[in-house]
């Protein structure tokens, strides 16, 4: 790559120095893995957990990584290509890079590539070294309706909880419907809110569509539409009601935080170039991440909740778990 192409790469970590054991000579060649974050990984905390992901497989693993994001002007293509010319062993990049993924990898078969929380048939070309990794956000999802239902319960008057997605996209809506089933689970009367701010970033957005739910009544606002999301949760914050947390743990906001529902980046890129480098990597598939599997839970659950409540959703999650609770829905009608 040259010229502008190659200015606009900005080497966020270039980590894996492999330790051997005294008396151990190096390994000629390390297992290489690049990581891709385009612009809406590095404004938002999903690239640092990618990039987490990748520091663990570099102590456990022993793997050589390398983590680079991209220009906004020049997209991400050109780093997936100078990885892919440079010929890694696995490159890794996030859902908003699926279109650059995917012209990639028709140029490079012989490169594999793993795309995070898209599924394969996105792609419009459906590239056979091409993993996918999704998340059962539902999963998740039923655990915080379940919380939020239960402490709305708690609340004088009519029981009224809400949710804020970012666009009605497949993965917010898995989290969304999950969340009114499990809600639903707790308190069958509940009355289900949920709106689209048709927006990820502009804060303003989201606030006023969970202050106009606040006003009819909801006592706990989920937000899922990325940094819009901080409009809702400080909505619910000014209105003295609780907010949700998502895709990681969001606590730290304030004591109106009720928990957060988080998605695990981390265990995916580290489960991704475990079974890469162990041989098992498995293109043109699409690979589903669970409660099970660690890859989702709550954050901290407020001080606030009884804990006496905190155990009715601990026995929720081992049914989820188990398979006691299934067929959670994964679509908002």
């Amino acid at each position: 790559m040259k010229g502008r192409a190659l200015s606009s790469l900005i080497a966020l970590a270039v980590i894996g120095v492999v330790l051997a054991s005294a008396g151990t000579a190096q390994p000629a060649e390390r297992f290489r893995v690049g990581i891709v974050i385009g612009s809406a990984g590095v404004k938002y905390p999903i690239g640092g957990l990618m990039r987490d992901g990748l520091e663990r497989a570099v102590r456990e693993l022993g793997v050589e990584g390398t983590v680079l994001t991209s220009g906004a002007r020049e997209g991400s293509l050109p780093t997936f290509l100078s990885l892919a010319r440079k010929r890694y062993d696995l490159v890794i990049g996030f859902e908003s890079e699926f279109r650059a993924i995917d012209e990639a990898a028709q140029r490079f078969p012989k490169v594999r590539f793993v795309l995070v929380s898209i599924p394969h048939e996105a792609l419009p070309h459906r590239p056979r070294n091409v993993s996918a990794v999704v998340f059962a956000e539902q999963e998740v999802g039923y655990l915080a309706g379940y919380l939020a239902a239960l402490m709305e319960k708690r609340r004088p008057g009519k029981d009224v909880i809400s949710s804020v997605g970012g666009f009605k996209y497949a993965s917010v809506d898995r989290f969304v419907a999950g969340y009114q089933a499990g809600a639903k689970k707790a308190s069958p009367g509940v009355t289900l809110l949920n709106a689209y701010a048709n927006e990820f970033l502009d804060q303003a957005k989201c606030r006023r569509a969970a202050l106009a739910q606040i006003a009819k009544g909801s006592g706990v606002v989920f937000p899922v539409a990325g940094d819009c999301g901080f409009g809702a949760l400080e909505a619910a914050k000014e209105k003295g009601v609780f907010g949700i947390g998502v895709d990681i743990d969001q606590s730290s906001l304030g004591p109106h935080i009720l928990t957060s529902a988080l998605k695990r980046f981390d265990v995916a890129v580290f489960e991704a170039i475990k079974e890469a480098k162990s041989g098992r990597f498995e293109g043109g598939r699409t690979k589903v991440l669970r409660l099970r599997d660690s890859a989702l839970g709550l954050g901290k659950i407020s001080p606030k909740v009884p804990p006496a409540l905190v155990a009715r959703v601990e026995r929720i999650k081992r049914q989820i778990v188990s398979g006691k609770i299934k067929n959670i829905p994964t679509t908002v009608r």
